[in-house]
């Protein structure tokens, strides 16, 4: 990577590391019931539990997600928690998000449900067993987890700017970088990676190159990659 190149990935996460370019984003769900955990009206399961259906929601065009992250949220009367452990859940075939169906969500509020009973919060979880327990997904160990890193990310850094800093006990410098077809192709224009496998190897290829670049704290590079995307449209 030449330095010029080096120089804008760290001008670019300095100036989108800033709530005002996510106040229409999934992630603002998140914050608004962690708003509400700092100020004694919310819980962190509230939190978890939208962190986890707006990360599932996130792809797409953005005004699409927080549309249908409203509705969701609506439906559960804007107590996550209290709507996955009382068990009435809306359950039918009908559409919530693009191919996802409030079924899906159905069945992701039950798996939640056994997490709680057992587990005061989610973040003892690895990202693998999130995929199963949470998202009932099949093992795959050379999945990129996209969504599930997206919300690590939000749970755990703490730099008091956009994201939540509320999972204390998971070093930031284990994060990895949320991986989709956008951001894959934003850093290969950037050099990042060369390889065109969608998957876990090339997450922690791109996740090592932020990581000499933010030391401790590789997805700080997430702004980076949005900042490229928002300068090169």
């Amino acid at each position: 990577m030449d330095d010029r190149t080096r120089s804008l990935l760290i001008e670019w996460a300095e100036t989108y590391n800033d709530p005002r370019y996510f106040e229409e984003d999934p992630i603002a769900f998140p914050r608004h019931f962690a708003a509400g955990f700092r100020a004694g009206k919310n819980s962190l399961k509230d939190v978890e539990v939208a962190a986890v259906f707006a990360a599932h929601f996130a792809w797409g065009r953005r005004a699409m997600i927080v549309r249908d992250c409203g509705r969701l949220f609506d439906e559960m009367g804007w107590k996550p928690y209290d709507y996955v452990m009382k068990g009435e859940w809306r359950s039918d075939p009908a559409s919530i998000h693009r191919t996802v169906k409030w079924s899906d969500v159905s069945a992701i509020c039950a798996r939640l449900r056994s997490l709680y009973e057992e587990f005061p919060s989610m973040e003892p979880l690895t990202p693998e067993q999130v995929r199963v327990a949470v998202f009932g997904q099949k093992p795959d160990p050379k999945a990129p987890n996209k969504k599930i890193n997206m919300m690590r990310r939000w749970m755990v850094r703490d730099d008091g700017k956009v994201d939540l800093g509320l999972w204390k006990d998971t070093d930031p410098g284990s994060l990895l970088i949320p991986l989709d077809v956008h951001v894959h192709d934003e850093a290969t224009a950037l050099g990042l990676t060369s390889r065109k496998a969608k998957d876990l190897v090339t997450v922690k290829e791109i996740t090592g190159v932020f990581d000499d670049i933010f030391p401790g704290d590789p997805c700080k590079g997430d702004f980076s990659l949005f900042g490229y995307g928002v300068t090169h449209p």
